[in-house]
């Protein structure tokens, strides 16, 4: 660590962990709901449309807090200047957790607006947007009275913004329905297929230069790439979702065709770094922190791009569309793309934080927790595929009706369970390993970067 407010970024980074587990447990309980029929008491009390709300908010939840905390460690280093409002950053935390739970209460109670992932209530939403400006504030403030301008921390900012104007779309409510889910669409796939695009590309830019020491033209010049693909395919790419809401069906062909490339900048970043580092002969340390990043990269492809554009083809997705097969390409991708970069820049930053020698730290259990994590998210994504083609040949080839169609996936829900459990154990081994960090045993290995 260099500059002290940056300190700020780990309550941040904890706060996100906790999230995170209570998000898997919950995840868990909904694969229970459907294989097994849940006695309609529980249910009375704790139905599938109240979990599934908690499981889809908490993960916005908690990757929001994990990528604003990875800003505040980010953001002094790349303008070599103090956070400008350190206590402005801790207040925020304080209102986005306590919203946060709020919300999570308030489902419980049915104070929902109940649109999917878009669930919470419009006077939470502003208390949302007033957190986010204080965000934007301070990080804005930061690096305008620097007066020091990277192509990092401006694709960093540039996502940040746009994520703050895209939430803005979703919080009317339109009388019209088709125009109340043009926009909900604009919000759900304008954040992860455009501006977290642009957070994660920046995040990744910065670590890379960090661990290798890499020049920042090498990686930078990658970032504009990013830019550009999110201008012409992210922003296209919404147009697959276009087709059920009643616009032109040429949308379908465009989202479909430019919505795969997206992965395809961050995947070129580390390759080139990697080719550029190849002649050194020292190890790149720490290794698990590697680990996760090739892991990000490679399952953030797979699940985002090729998953991605599998499934949004027109031909097939006017079968698939809001069939399980969504259901898979969407963990893959949310967990390549996001998960696995905010565990990355966690791994990254807090040995700092800690102030750890070398930045080194004993690895053994987190190798465990990334590999349980990853193959248990993989086959219940392949689990949830199966799943996905059975369901749109029954219902949308056969006709059946869609409670009569779940029936036979039943089976592939259970398998979806039992790797849900491998999940759940790894997310919480990954969890306490990082709250616990301990510096490498003796011997094992040099430093880390700086």
């Amino acid at each position: 660590m260099t500059y002290r407010t940056q300190n700020v970024a780990f309550p941040y980074f904890v706060v996100a962990l906790l999230l995170f587990g209570l998000q898997v447990i919950v995840g868990l309980w909904l694969a229970i709901n459907y294989f097994f029929t849940v006695p309609q008491d529980v249910v009375n009390v704790f139905s599938f449309a109240t979990a599934r709300a908690m499981h889809t908010n908490l993960a916005v939840l908690w990757l929001l807090l994990g990528f604003m905390g990875s800003t505040f460690y980010m953001v002094p280093e790349e303008t070599e200047s103090e956070l400008a409002w350190p206590k402005l950053a801790v207040a925020q935390l304080v209102i986005l957790s306590l919203t946060g739970v709020t919300a999570l209460v308030g489902f419980l109670f049915g104070w929902t607006q109940g649109r999917p992932l878009l669930e919470i209530p419009f006077t939470l939403d502003v208390v949302i947007v007033i957190g986010v400006l204080m965000f934007l504030a301070n990080i804005g403030t930061t690096m305008i009275r620097a007066k020091r301008w990277t192509a990092t921390q401006g694709s960093l900012l540039a996502g940040l913004v746009f994520l703050a104007l895209m939430y803005l779309f979703g919080m009317p409510f339109y009388k019209n329905l088709a125009v109340d889910w043009y926009y909900w669409w604009w919000v759900i796939h304008l954040w992860v297929e455009g501006a977290w695009e642009l957070i994660a590309a920046a995040l990744t830019a910065f670590i890379l230069m960090k661990l290798t020491g890499v020049d920042r033209k090498v990686v930078e010049k990658w970032l504009y790439v990013e830019l550009g693909l999110f201008l012409f395919t992210g922003i296209a790419g919404t147009g697959h979702h276009y087709y059920w809401l009643g616009a032109p069906k040429y949308w379908l062909w465009v989202g479909g065709i430019f919505s795969a490339l997206e992965p395809l900048p961050i995947l070129l970043m580390v390759v080139d770094t990697l080719r550029d580092v190849r002649k050194r002969t020292k190890p790149l340390e720490p290794k698990l922190t590697w680990v996760y990043l090739i892991g990000m990269i490679i399952l953030h492809f797979i699940g985002a791009g090729l998953f991605g554009f599998a499934h949004t083809l027109p031909g097939i997705n006017y079968y698939t569309h809001g069939s399980q097969v969504t259901v898979s390409h969407g963990h893959l991708a949310f967990f390549g793309a996001y998960v696995l970069l905010n565990l990355t820049f966690f791994y990254f930053a807090i040995p700092r934080l800690k102030g750890l020698p070398g930045n080194n730290y004993d690895e053994r259990a987190g190798h465990w927790g990334f590999w349980m994590m990853s193959l248990g998210v993989v086959g219940m994504s392949l689990a949830f595929a199966v799943a996905g083609v059975l369901q749109s040949y029954l219902e949308r080839m056969m006709g059946q009706s869609y409670m009569l169609s779940q029936e036979p996936i039943r089976f592939w829900m259970f398998v979806v369970f039992l790797h849900g459990l491998i999940v759940v154990a790894g997310v919480f081994i990954t969890i306490k390993h990082l709250l616990t960090l301990k510096p490498a045993p003796a011997g094992a290995g040099g430093g880390a970067g700086s």
